[in-house]
């Protein structure tokens, strides 16, 4: 079992930058492979970006390609997503996810609660 803790969300104008956290705790952290999702009101959940459990597969949305970047330190068995150059349809619920396995990252098998991002025009 893993659990995992997202913390980092708030309200920021349009343009500017937040980074998110995930803290992962549980289990053994570098096993396992790290995705972050984010749902708006009304809409469905979707992916955002995620990374292999060796940091050397990345994967990302084409929304928030070369805006938002996944990383990882193992050393603090957390997991960050930086977004820059932020939108007001970037407002969501944002979620990071665990799986053990990097193909089933978008289908993955633990979750967070979810840190709230705002953007304002």
């Amino acid at each position: 079992q893993v659990q995992l803790v997202e913390s980092g969300g708030g309200l920021v104008q349009a343009g500017g930058s937040l980074r998110l956290s995930c803290a992962v705790s549980g289990s053994t952290f570098f096993r396992y492979a790290i995705g972050w999702f984010r749902q708006a009101p009304g809409k469905e959940r979707e992916f955002v970006g995620a990374i292999s459990w060796s940091g050397g597969s990345l994967d990302y949305a084409d929304s928030v390609k070369n805006r938002f970047t996944v990383s990882r330190d193992s050393a603090k068995n957390t997991v960050y997503l930086q977004m820059n150059s932020l939108k007001p349809e970037d407002t969501a619920v944002y979620y990071c996810a665990a799986d053990l396995g990097y193909s089933r990252i978008k289908s993955p098998q633990y979750w967070g609660r979810g840190t709230q991002v705002a953007v304002s025009s």
